[in-house]
């Protein structure tokens, strides 16, 4: 019997989020599905987070105890054949008996899409975010530098658990222009529920000059009620996990890709 680390990508359009609920379709049970037909044992894999309902991973991380007599390829191979086609096996490694991937992660990485039109576009609209007024690309990336660092993100998302901290470490955030769409990038040591969606949102208005950068970066000072609202979920990728061997939160995110080695994200 092996522990088993396995980097997974899925198409969350068609899922109920990540976390099994119920009868709901979601990743973790057709991943737990696929699993059984391996002879696998027991009642849960152990996973890095949990996903919301139409949000996508390219590097979604899993763990899971199998007995399993052939090689790692052939494992993942054995999955993919299991799995529905919105959800792949991108690469399977061996793992210490104790990895959960959720409780030594050292920082995880979204991305995500948006573009400015008018009309519908319902093919990029699968995995963008479709926005209008126009954004002024200047104080999107004004607002992402003003990220950066150690603060009390209160107003930017809720704590997984009921009296939870709200202080978060954010190692990077910039936007990219693409034609006329717009990529967020965003690593953190760890995210608050709903977070990214959040500060994609809030952003947004800043750079449609609907909220000033000024009250923007005040609720990183001292958190104080904004607009309401969430970015669409179809917009957002979980992208990468990153671990440390010693499973320390790192200093700086350099520290942090040193320490994890860019293989965990495929």
């Amino acid at each position: 019997m092996e522990r088993y680390q396995v980097i997974i990508a899925y198409d969350g359009t068609n899922f109920q989020g990540f976390q099994r609920q119920g009868s709901s379709r979601t990743v973790q049970a057709e991943i737990e599905a696929a699993l059984r037909c391996l002879n696998w044992q027991d009642n849960a894999i152990f996973y890095a987070g949990r996903t919301d309902t139409g949000v996508h991973a390219s590097g979604q991380v899993i763990a899971f105890d199998l007995k399993w007599e052939h090689t790692l390829d052939e494992l993942g191979r054995a999955l993919n054949a299991h799995l529905p086609s919105d959800v792949a096996v991108r690469k399977v490694k061996l793992a210490a008996a104790d990895f959960h991937p959720r409780f030594v992660a050292t920082a995880r990485s979204y991305r995500y899409h948006l573009f400015c039109q008018t009309n519908r576009d319902p093919l990029r609209e699968r995995y963008a975010w479709r926005v209008w007024p126009q954004v002024e690309g200047s104080l999107l990336i004004q607002a992402a530098t003003r990220l950066t660092g150690t603060h009390d993100f209160a107003a930017f998302g809720s704590p997984l658990k009921p009296e939870g901290t709200t202080i978060r470490t954010i190692f990077s955030a910039d936007w990219q222009q693409k034609e006329d769409g717009w990529i967020f990038q965003v690593t953190a040591n760890a995210f608050l529920y709903r977070m990214v969606r959040r500060l994609v949102f809030l952003q947004v208005l800043v750079g449609q000059r609907r909220l000033s950068l000024d009250a923007f970066s005040s609720a990183l000072l001292s958190p104080s009620p904004l607009t309401p609202g969430l970015a669409k979920p179809n917009g957002l990728v979980l992208e990468c996990v990153y671990f440390s061997e010693v499973g320390q939160i790192p200093e700086g995110l350099n520290q942090t890709l040193i320490a994890s080695g860019d293989e965990n994200c495929g």
